[in-house]
């Protein structure tokens, strides 16, 4: 997915000579003066081979600007790679520019690009990203030459763009279902006896039945009595139904694996993928498989006061939801919420926070004592250990131990609980554990 952008422009101001030629001039001058002051012509001859090639040089430095455009979109989906168009348009008398591309996070690249005067050259600027939501990438720094490379133009510099890094959607097979379906049509079966493809049971013929329904087969062979049907048979089959789901994040928090980094005092590496990033992919691979095979997605976001995202379907839905996750971000620090956020009747609910503090494990039992089925995830990175200080240490561990404390709660409350990043990498292990809670698809969450 991308979003077009005017393009980020910047050319040179002046052209200057580079060392050789400047080194050239000098010594043609040189030697000149040399067999001048000497009375030597022989010698005054070796210097106007390389004053003239000086001047020559100096003569053919390109008479224009050159010019770079960044054609950066405004939004970018998180894969291996992220790509940018550029421009290059050089004025007559420029053979080739060096490039390099730098974005945070990662080392900057150069390159000798050739030119043909006059015409335009379209490049590729590629770079990686762990992260998402708002970033400043593409930056492109560019030093025109002129012929021989005898010249060269100011640095130009474009960029970096502010471009919008929306999380990657991965596949999940199965799902976990609340207890209750909503609706008269969906891709689930429901208790309810109805249309469907699911057979429920075979029952005598009752008025209302449908004709259609009747099972010919059984009626023959327990309907016929005295060689003559007297009791017909109908297959009751499931109605179908869909599921209603809500997807709550919690941005109040967004931590990287460096401990360190916790208290706000120093920043997260651009390399590190943070809290937040992992819920933000997790619940967007989650919206994306629930509303593929049919169900209703809605979103809320516990660190912020707006309107939420209703539940509903559709692919514009999912570009809703996946724009609305790359915009969520810590505001400061929010006040305590007094009540739950309202959630639709018998829907299913998705905690997903690093469950830090008591206001994400407080609002998932409220919602799993108001009859809801709720499945929290744990989306706390992986903490590297080796770097920290004896007293960071001792921090870490009372904060690991009440956040296992509030784990502990949620599971004996009836929530069930998903480490997204526990076995390999991102969603190996949360796939594995909504595949176990899909097999208690009608049933009491423990």
């Amino acid at each position: 997915m991308s979003t077009a952008r005017p393009a980020l422009r910047g050319r040179t101001a002046r052209w200057v000579p580079l060392t050789h030629l400047t080194a050239t001039v000098l010594l043609g001058v040189g030697v000149l003066l040399a067999g001048a002051l000497t009375g030597r012509a022989d010698v005054a001859a070796l210097g106007v081979a390389p004053l003239v090639a000086g001047v020559w040089g100096w003569s053919r430095r390109p008479g224009g600007a050159l010019e770079v455009e960044l054609l950066a979109p405004r939004q970018l989906t998180a894969r291996s790679e992220l790509h940018a168009p550029a421009r290059l348009l050089p004025p007559p008398g420029v053979r080739s520019v060096r490039l390099r591309s730098s974005s945070p996070g990662t080392r900057s690249q150069e390159r000798l690009v050739r030119l043909v005067p006059g015409r335009p050259r379209d490049i590729t600027l590629v770079t990686t990203s762990v992260r998402t939501g708002a970033s400043e990438l593409f930056r492109l720094d560019a030093v025109g030459l002129g012929t021989g490379h005898l010249t060269a133009g100011d640095v130009v510099t474009v960029g970096p763009a502010t471009v919008l890094v929306v999380p990657g959607q991965r596949a999940l097979a199965e799902l976990p279902l609340p207890p209750r379906l909503q609706g008269l049509v969906g891709p689930h079966a429901a208790r309810r006896i109805g249309d469907g493809t699911e057979l429920h049971d075979i029952t005598l013929f009752t008025p209302g039945d449908r004709l259609r329904r009747i099972d010919w087969r059984t009626s023959a062979r327990r309907g016929v009595q005295g060689g003559r049907l007297q009791d017909l048979y109908v297959r009751r089959t499931q109605s179908t139904a869909e599921a209603t789901v809500v997807v709550v994040i919690d941005s109040r928090d967004d931590v990287g694996p460096d401990v360190a980094t916790w208290a706000g005092g120093r920043e997260v590496l651009r390399s590190d993928a943070t809290s937040l990033d992992i819920a933000r992919e997790a619940a967007a691979s989650l919206a994306r498989a629930y509303l593929e095979q049919g169900d209703r997605v809605g979103l809320e976001d516990l660190g912020l006061r707006r309107r939420p995202v209703r539940p509903a379907g559709g692919r514009r839905h999912l570009e809703r939801i996946v724009r609305r996750l790359a915009l969520s971000a810590p505001e400061g620090t929010p006040r305590p919420r007094v009540r739950a956020p309202q959630v639709p009747s018998g829907a299913l609910v998705v905690v997903l926070s690093t469950f830090l503090d008591d206001e994400a494990m407080t609002m998932a039992l409220t919602w799993r004592h108001s009859g809801h089925r709720v499945v929290a995830i744990d989306v706390l990175p992986p903490v590297r250990g080796a770097a920290m200080t004896v007293r960071v240490l001792m921090a870490y561990r009372m904060v690991s131990l009440r956040r296992e404390d509030r784990l502990t709660a949620l599971h004996r409350g009836g929530v069930e609980v998903v480490r997204w990043a526990d076995d390999g990498p991102p969603p190996a292990g949360g796939r594995a554990q909504l595949a176990t809670l899909a097999r208690r698809r009608h049933g009491a969450p423990r």
